[in-house]
C-alpha cells in the first residue's frame, strides 16, 4: 500500500493505525471490533516472534562460546550481559538469580520491538495486502495491549519482591507507615495507592507514547512526494536510532528501580 489516489491521506493514517483483530465471540477478523474479547494478532505475533528472535540469538552466542578468541556474536553477547548486570548492580543491591536476567529480557524485547520502527513504512503492509491480509503493524510498542502487558507484569513482580524482602506483614505495614510516619497512616495510604497504579501507567504510556508519536512522524513524511521523503525521514530515522534503545533503557531502569524498592525494607 502506498499514499496513492486510491486513499487519502486521512484513510492512509487511519490503515497504518490499525491492528488486525479477531473478535474471539465470532470467531471473526474484524478490524473494527472492540471490547474485552478482541485480540490483535498483529502485535501478538511480532512481539512473540521477536522475542523467539531474541532467544535463539543468545542461545546461538552460549552454542558458539569459546574459551579462546571470541567470534563478534559472543562479543556482542558478552557485551550486553556485562552491561545489564554491572546496571543491575547498582540498583538492586539484594540477592537475586532472577532480576539480572530480567532485565537483559525487558532490554532486548523492547529494544527489538522499538526497532521495527526503522523498517520502511509501507513495506510490510504492501506485502501482507498481497497475500491478502489488509492490516498489519509490525511495532508491537504502538499497541497498549503490549505495553501495559509489560507494565501489568512488572507491577505483579513488585507485589512479590515486596512479599518476599519484607514479609506480608513487612509490606502491608509498609502501605500505611511509608512515607509520613505511623501516625498519617489515611495519607500514607492514599498516597501509596497512588504510586501502585502510577507506576505500570507510567511505564506503558511513556513507552507507547514516545513509539506512536514516531510512527506518526513517518506516516506523515511518507505522504510527501517521494523525491522531498528522504531529506525529512533520513534525519528523523537517524534521530529515532537514539530514542529506540533509550526507550528500551528506560522501562528496564525503571523495572529494577520499582523492584529494589519494594524488596528492600524502609
Amino acid at each position: 500500500m502506498s499514499a496513492d489516489s486510491e486513499f487519502d491521506a486521512t484513510d492512509y493514517i487511519q490503515h497504518h493505525l490499525t491492528n488486525l483483530r479477531l473478535d474471539l465471540t465470532e470467531g471473526t477478523i474484524d478490524s473494527e471490533a472492540t471490547g474485552f474479547w478482541t485480540l490483535h494478532i498483529d502485535p501478538l505475533i511480532m512481539s512473540f516472534g521477536l522475542g523467539a528472535l531474541f532467544c535463539y540469538v543468545f542461545w546461538l552466542a552460549a552454542r558458539q562460546a569459546t574459551p579462546g578468541v571470541p567470534g563478534g556474536l559472543q562479543n556482542f553477547v558478552e557485551a550486553m550481559i556485562e552491561f545489564i548486570d554491572k546496571t543491575v548492580k547498582e540498583t538492586f543491591h539484594a540477592k537475586s538469580k532472577v532480576i539480572a536476567p530480567l532485565a537483559l529480557t525487558i532490554f532486548c524485547w523492547v529494544f527489538l520491538s522499538n526497532l521495527m520502527d526503522l523498517v520502511p513504512i509501507d513495506m510490510v503492509p504492501s506485502i501482507m495486502m498481497a497475500v491478502g491480509v489488509d492490516y498489519w503493524k509490525i511495532l508491537p510498542s504502538v499497541d497498549l495491549n503490549f505495553t501495559f502487558g509489560l507494565s501489568l507484569s512488572v507491577l505483579a513482580l513488585i507485589i512479590i519482591y515486596g512479599v518476599m524482602g519484607q514479609g506480608v506483614g513487612g509490606w502491608l505495614k509498609s502501605w500505611v507507615t511509608h512515607p509520613l510516619g505511623p501516625w498519617l497512616a489515611p495519607a500514607n495510604l492514599i498516597l501509596n495507592i497512588v504510586e501502585f497504579i502510577a507506576k505500570p501507567v507510567s511505564l506503558s504510556l511513556r513507552l507507547f507514547g514516545n513509539l506512536y508519536a514516531a510512527e506518526l512522524v513517518f506516516i506523515l513524511i511518507s505522504l510527501l512526494p517521494w523525491w522531498i521523503q528522504w531529506a525529512l525521514g533520513t534525519p528523523w530515522a537517524i534521530f529515532h536510532i537514539l530514542v529506540v534503545p533509550l526507550q528500551a533503557f528506560i522501562f528496564m531502569m525503571l523495572t529494577v528501580v520499582y523492584l529494589a524498592m519494594a524488596y528492600e525494607e524502609h
